[in-house]
């Protein structure tokens, strides 16, 4: 998947509530069957995660990874 955003407007983000959960739509997130087998995929790529982590709410794994503007992208299980 290629997401492209594409402006004639600034290519500054806006400020953050918060990193990176905060309320209203701050991030996507993506569905994954291998929340570990992911992240070693973006690493092999030169593309850092955030520590795993168990969401409090699901009980899942889940961690961020930042696009080039250093907004969050969610990996979720």
């Amino acid at each position: 998947m290629r997401l492209s955003w594409r402006s004639s407007q600034s290519r500054t983000p806006p400020k953050r509530v918060n990193r990176p959960e905060a309320c209203g739509l701050r991030h996507l997130a993506f569905r994954v069957d291998d929340v570990e087998a992911t992240v070693a995929e973006l690493e092999q790529m030169g593309i850092g995660c955030e520590p795993i982590r168990f969401d409090s709410y699901t009980q899942k794994k889940m961690t961020f990874f930042f696009d080039p503007d250093g907004l969050p992208l969610e990996l979720h299980e």
